[in-house]
């Protein structure tokens, strides 16, 4: 029996993939010695630079723009982060302005060879998204809904 011929036309097109909300984004560290203060806990500067970077992150993909640190607010550190530990930072956006993002990032501390896992810092920080020429320039406005996630 001869072959069926195959169809000669074009496959539907696909619908777009459907993109996830990219205003929250998780990065994973582990605490190594040379993050740590005399006490042997996370320094605080390296603790405020993670946290700045995974704000920088969040609000890089929520607009897909240059975006610069404005100010931050509302520095909290709840409990100390030892050495060995593993710290997840959870970065999500929660507020836009014309230019502005509001970021709002958790620090978790996880113990490395347990379930144990804690809050240890939070920190709100605003980003200003910038065009080619180094300006403000419009962000997009954030869904109600999203912000809750």
């Amino acid at each position: 029996m001869p072959d069926a011929a195959l169809p000669t036309s074009a496959p539907p097109p696909s619908a777009p993939p459907v993109r996830p909300f990219t205003g929250e984004t998780r990065v994973t560290h582990a605490v190594f010695p040379g993050h740590t203060n005399h006490h042997g806990t996370l320094f605080g500067g390296e603790a405020l630079s993670l946290m700045d970077s995974a704000a920088f992150i969040a609000a890089t993909r929520y607009c897909r723009r240059k975006v610069v640190t404005r100010h931050l607010d509302a520095m909290e550190f709840r409990h100390p982060i030892p050495q060995g530990s593993l710290v997840e930072l959870v970065a999500r956006v929660v507020r836009t302005g014309r230019t502005s993002m509001t970021v709002l990032v958790e620090l978790f501390r996880e113990a490395l060879y347990s379930d144990e896992r804690e809050l240890a810092c939070t920190g709100t920080f605003t980003l200003v998204a910038l065009d080619d020429q180094g300006q403000p320039v419009a962000v997009p406005t954030l869904e109600p809904r999203a912000a809750g996630r």
